[in-house]
């Protein structure tokens, strides 16, 4: 092969390798699962925030930070917990030990998150007013306290005053266990626990709730073909 064959490879072999290079993606460094979770956490606590309403400036960050705090305390617990129980099934006690330690860990779990409860609304309540605390408690919640309010209100018109009270004092206290749950399954479930009780309590009065879910899925359904038609 002769010189400038020889060079002209040369030069194609550079160039090429050069445009293989400015083209090849520059690897990010990958995230840490630590650094992914407060990420995650942190931008559902600055959505909750985003709508609490008169919300001064000043203490948006303030206000963001412990909300951030109080998911990863919730996290430790429940995290501390799976791993407890999993290391006792690893274990393959037999079953009236196996009963007495599960029974254990979760009595020392609902005890952690019973005295981190009033410590988070304690921080909560130095920087919200009580109804900007209670918008917290629904953004944790994911808002189904006000809407299964209104959902019993809509189908059930001929509410008394004491049923509507009666029905938002146990939603209430489902919000307070649903908010230290560790997964929105769980969040739910405390909701469906409680909502379970009120219509037996609705039942107990004479209403009947089957045919009232009817009745008010027809007029629902009414609405919709109303608008649509407009």
């Amino acid at each position: 092969m002769n010189l400038l064959l020889r060079s002209l490879l040369l030069a194609a072999l550079l160039t090429t390798g050069s445009a293989a290079l400015a083209q090849a993606p520059v690897s990010q460094p990958t995230e840490s699962k630590e650094a992914a979770y407060t990420r995650t956490i942190t931008e559902r606590a600055d959505k909750i925030v985003a709508k609490l309403e008169g919300l001064k400036p000043a203490k948006t960050t303030k206000v963001r930070d412990i909300i951030v705090a109080q998911y990863r305390a919730l996290n430790e617990i429940h995290e501390g917990r799976k791993t407890q129980l999993a290391a006792l099934k690893a274990q393959n006690p037999d079953e009236a030990t196996k009963k007495a330690e599960t029974d254990k860990i979760e009595a020392a779990t609902t005890a952690s998150l019973e005295r981190l409860h009033p410590q988070f609304l304690q921080k909560l309540g130095r920087q919200l007013s009580a109804a900007q605390v209670d918008q917290v408690k629904d953004g944790l919640t994911y808002g189904v306290l006000p809407i299964t309010v209104r959902a019993y209100n809509d189908m059930l018109p001929t509410l008394t005053e004491a049923q509507k009270a009666q029905i938002l004092t146990w939603l209430t206290e489902a919000r307070e266990k649903a908010m230290d749950a560790g997964t929105s399954e769980q969040k739910h479930a405390w909701f469906g626990k409680y909502k379970g009780k009120i219509n037996n309590y609705l039942s107990a009065a004479g209403i009947d709730m089957k045919q009232a879910g009817k009745d008010w899925e027809a007029r629902r359904q009414r609405a919709a073909a109303d608008a649509q038609g407009r």
